[in-house]
């Protein structure tokens, strides 16, 4: 029978800990990669089964979830009893075991469900496989399996908050992030803060956009000076993400965007320096800078650049400062007396923008053109979330002096999952696997009804998006033998992304086909003019690796051929697609460690990775699959060419329908020569650096950049603190 009574505490002495420390002691010039090995059996005999709450068969353990609160009954009574206790079974006898203590650790720790008093283990790692399986698949027994298999075997994996969260009956939100706007009046300012404090109470993290706020020294009813600009509406959010903190277990989480034609870009970028005064200074709020084309080719070419009021812009145009396309209408607001503006040297912006991300790792970067450039759909994307990889067109709301809307607008809620791209390429089916994630990504999205936020909830019931990631690249890298950013590593990227691209497509037309639903605004959408598809039909896909081809022959895995684009396209045409987006690759962060990969698509950034954590002092994590033949191709990001990195990143952008969180990994100790201007000058100066970077990732088609984590000479990373709160 169950009990909850804690066990009594073991006689023997805690080893696991110490074992996976003598990672960090080299033998004989050797990683003692068996100690973590030992590492993780000590764990499990030491801690996870002595203190997991013992059943006598699986039906027990469901009563006796359901009936103290533990999981929902509802959706485990849309299956059978049999049905649910084979498919556990099923997964118990695939005998999975983790590899590393870290993947262990960070299971146990972060997603285990546990006793009230949190001394003991209410489910095994298979266990919270099988209720998220049950869960998104809403009753659908044969969908319940594809979508178990895919989890059990690594090749798929949901993002944190639906990983953790599905099934439990006390739980918080299934989604990751929020993204909010707000446009230039008291009203709406109110709704976003009150929307920040609501979001960030149910576990999101937020992002909000100020762009259209009127700058410091506007007028507000024909009174000059009058307004505050866009630094007290900071203070406010950073404030309320502080106080909502989720029954106090962490602070909530923001970010904010601001165009950097904004009059006070200089002073929102000031809130973030070290020597900042504390009544402007942000400690916790993340920086985010929406960047035209303009901007480049003004800084390119050194010249001065203008600085535009919102409230003015808004006046004339029409619409918020946000939806101007500024590198269009420059010289035209330039030329125009009626609008105010202030003049800088865009270079010196420029220099402000590196120094403070080699100090900060802020701000983020928006390359707002290219994202536009390359949207599909209807719409105008104005701003990013906290993690800069959510890029979704938004319709600004009008709120009433009763904070009723007027006009209700749509805002993003962030619906994220990631596939494992050494397990994915194992598959034995391509097309089902990708299917099988559309499907239970799509689920959280239908279930996902934020009423305390209704822009948000308009948002998601009109555009049902999804957000299908990757990780482990740098991993599939070594594993195959190619050098992160070497030719023949970008060229398996960008095929890798077309595939996902081809069957993410493809699982949204059944699934509009099947609802006979399609997303709000499709026939304004390039898929539904076709055109989408151009860049697919001109050209057969053609490989010059034979190692790239080989590994897609090898597993049996079919390249869409110009015939199958055409026929996609045709059914898209004819039947819609029923998600707006399909596509972001995410941050992932505790969730790569449980899968035993690489984060992300960027590269590793030591062989063995120390973590500090907050309770169990220092435990160390080597590179997956780490051996004398991986080891070559585990070169470090701050050992790295950034170049490198942004064409990895390139090459899967022009598959990706939203962005990706670029990170930049530098040294302060930069050798001379690395990057050139066109003039061949240099210096060992970052900042420099990161100019010239900003400017390559532009041209490359980069949508956004995230942090730029900064190693020091003390071996402390400055920037390094990444977005708990909406990675996956």
């Amino acid at each position: 029978m169950a009990t909850t009574s804690p066990v009594k505490e073991q006689a023997k002495e805690v080893t696991y800990f110490q074992l996976n420390n003598e990672i960090n002691r080299p033998v004989n010039n050797q990683i003692p990669l068996h100690k973590d090995r030992e590492a993780v059996k000590a764990y499990f005999i030491e801690h996870v089964n002595p203190n997991t709450v013992p059943f006598d068969s699986i039906d027990q353990k469901i009563d006796y979830l359901i009936e103290h609160d533990f999981i929902e009954e509802g959706f485990i009574g849309k299956y059978s009893r049999t049905f649910i206790t084979d498919l556990i079974e099923g997964l118990y006898n695939q005998k999975f075991r983790f590899r590393s203590f870290m993947s262990a650790y960070k299971f146990y720790t972060q997603y285990a469900l546990k006793t009230n008093d949190g001394n003991r283990f209410l489910e095994r790692f298979e266990d919270r496989i099988a209720f998220n399986a049950l869960y998104l698949a809403n009753g659908d027994e044969a969908l319940a399996t594809n979508i178990a298999e895919e989890i059990i075997n690594q090749r798929y994996q949901p993002a944190t908050p639906t990983f953790l969260n599905a099934g439990r009956k006390r739980r918080g939100e299934l989604v990751s992030c929020f993204l909010i706007q707000t446009t230039d009046d008291m009203n709406s300012i109110g709704r976003a803060i009150n929307s920040a404090l609501q979001l960030s109470r149910i576990g999101g993290g937020v992002g909000v956009n100020l762009t259209n706020l009127r700058a410091a020294g506007d007028p507000i009813k024909k009174i000059e000076n009058a307004s505050s600009g866009v630094l007290p509406v900071m203070k406010l959010l950073e404030d309320s993400f502080s106080y909502s903190n989720q029954l106090g277990q962490r602070n909530g989480a923001g970010a904010v965007y601001l165009n950097i034609f904004h009059p006070d870009i200089m002073s929102f970028l000031s809130t973030k320096k070290e020597n900042a005064d504390e009544k402007v200074r942000v400690k916790t709020l993340s920086l985010g800078v929406v960047v035209p084309d303009k901007f480049y080719d003004l800084a390119a070419r050194n010249e001065e650049m203008y600085l535009f009021s919102p409230y003015d812009v808004e006046r004339i145009y029409g619409e918020p400062f946000a939806y101007i396309d500024i590198t269009k209408e420059y010289d035209n607001m330039v030329a125009n007396p009626e609008i105010k503006k202030t003049k800088v040297k865009a270079r010196d912006l420029e220099n402000e923008i590196s120094k403070l991300q080699q100090e900060s790792g802020y701000p983020y970067v928006l390359n707002v053109d290219t994202a536009n450039k390359a949207n599909p759909v209807y719409g105008t994307i104005t701003m990013s979330n906290l993690c800069s990889e959510v890029l979704q067109v938004q319709e600004p709301s009008l709120i009433k002096d009763n904070q009723e809307y007027e006009t209700l607008g749509t805002d993003i809620s962030c619906n994220l999952g990631s596939t494992n791209v050494v397990n994915l390429m194992k598959t034995p089916d391509f097309e089902k696997s990708v299917d099988a994630m559309v499907r239970a990504l799509t689920y959280v999205t239908d279930q996902s009804n934020i009423e305390a936020v209704p822009s948000v909830k308009n948002g998601n019931d009109k555009y049902h998006t999804i957000g299908l990631g990757a990780m482990g690249l740098h991993t599939f890298f070594a594993l195959n033998q190619m050098h992160y950013g070497s030719p023949e590593s970008i060229e398996f990227t960008d095929a890798y992304f077309m595939l996902l691209n081809y069957y993410t497509l493809k699982a949204s037309n059944k699934l509009a086909a099947e609802r006979k639903q399609v997303f709000h605004n499709f026939e304004k959408s390039d898929y539904a003019k076709g055109t989408y598809f151009d860049y697919y039909t001109n050209a057969e896909h053609t490989f010059d690796s034979e190692k790239v081809a080989a590994i897609f022959a090898d597993q049996g895995i079919h390249i869409p051929t110009v015939a199958d684009w055409e026929a996609l396209k045709k059914d898209v045409q004819e039947q819609g697609l029923y998600h707006q987006y399909r596509m972001a690759v995410a941050p992932t962060g505790s969730i790569s460690y449980v899968n035993e990969t690489s984060a992300s698509i960027h590269p590793i950034t030591r062989l063995v990775e120390e973590r500090q954590e907050k309770l169990t002092g220092k435990t160390y994590y080597p590179a997956p699959y780490l051996s004398n033949e991986t080891m070559p191709y585990y070169t470090s990001a701050y050992d790295m060419d950034m170049r490198k990195v942004i064409d990895i990143y390139a090459a899967a952008q022009k598959h990706v329908d939203q962005g990706m969180s670029l990170t930049l990994f530098m040294r302060s100790d930069i050798p001379e020569g690395i990057y050139e201007w066109k003039d061949g000058k240099t210096t060992k100066q970052t900042t420099r650096d990161l100019n010239i970077l900003r400017h390559y990732a532009h041209k490359k088609g980069i949508k956004s950049i995230y942090y730029v984590r900064t190693f020091t000479d003390d071996a402390e990373e400055i920037g390094s603190n990444a977005c708990e709160s909406c990675t996956i």
